[in-house]
């Protein structure tokens, strides 16, 4: 449940610090449309594009660096996790859903490339967008008020994970891997993206440390899971105009 925001203010802060919690959401909208292509075009970059269409046979070390960096550069993916972890103050919780988001984008990713399933990347990319409208929405409670009952959170975390686990396939899809050594790569693939989420899980972890016994907090989360609603907004609305003018 979200936390109670404070019914006081306090005047005697300078005026920017009362008001840049108001403005975040605005920053991150200008950033994006103004970095839009740099920063919706994650993927597989051009160079490892080429290291992975000439290689054959066995090569777990490269996959397994390969993976960890797709996760660690993939925002919308740790956008997602930034939202599923927001209020989530205990190890033990923490480990549990990211466990349940893992074990979702395990399975599609390793069966969605070993079983050629291909699924639009526009399409997929939209939906995972969608995932991070989804959670903000959770965190502030808007779910719960306009349903009028709580979804089942870790089912959610599954079911958006399988998506994020089709995303991850799709990028590679659009490669000419080999088959030789194909499964052997692709579960190095799917370890390094562990790993890489890990990492970047632990510096976000952190930072929200920090952020969590700061006096500040309460009263700017509800602002952070708004940016994190347009960030949301914003990878859907490009998603779905590429796929929109992929088929035009």
């Amino acid at each position: 449940m979200y936390p109670p925001l404070s019914s006081t203010t306090d005047w005697r802060a300078p005026l920017y610090r009362q008001r840049l919690p108001l403005l975040l959401p605005a920053f991150v909208l200008l950033a994006l449309l103004v970095f839009g292509h740099q920063a919706m075009a994650h993927g597989v970059t051009d160079d490892d594009k080429a290291y992975l269409e000439q290689i054959s046979g066995v090569h777990i070390v490269s996959f397994i660096y390969l993976g960890a960096k797709h996760m660690v550069t993939g925002y919308d993916h740790l956008l997602f996790l930034v939202g599923v972890i927001f209020f989530l103050y205990r190890l033990k919780d923490v480990g549990g859903y990211v466990t349940l988001f893992a074990v979702g984008h395990s399975i599609t990713l390793l069966s969605g490339v070993l079983s050629s399933t291909h699924i639009n990347p526009f399409l997929i990319d939209a939906i995972i967008g969608f995932s991070v409208v989804y959670k903000g929405l959770d965190n502030i409670g808007a779910l719960k008020r306009v349903l009028g009952f709580q979804p089942d959170t870790r089912a959610a975390v599954l079911i958006f994970g399988l998506f994020h686990g089709f995303g991850l396939a799709a990028k590679l899809q659009e490669l000419s891997l080999s088959r030789d050594g194909l499964v052997p790569n692709i579960i190095s693939f799917n370890v390094g993206v562990e790993i890489g989420q890990m990492c970047a899980l632990s510096m976000i972890l952190i930072a929200m440390s920090f952020w969590r016994r700061s006096a500040s907090f309460n009263r700017q989360a509800f602002n952070a899971n708004v940016v994190l609603m347009i960030c949301g907004f914003v990878l859907m609305g490009y998603q779905l105009t590429g796929y929109a003018t992929s088929n035009a």
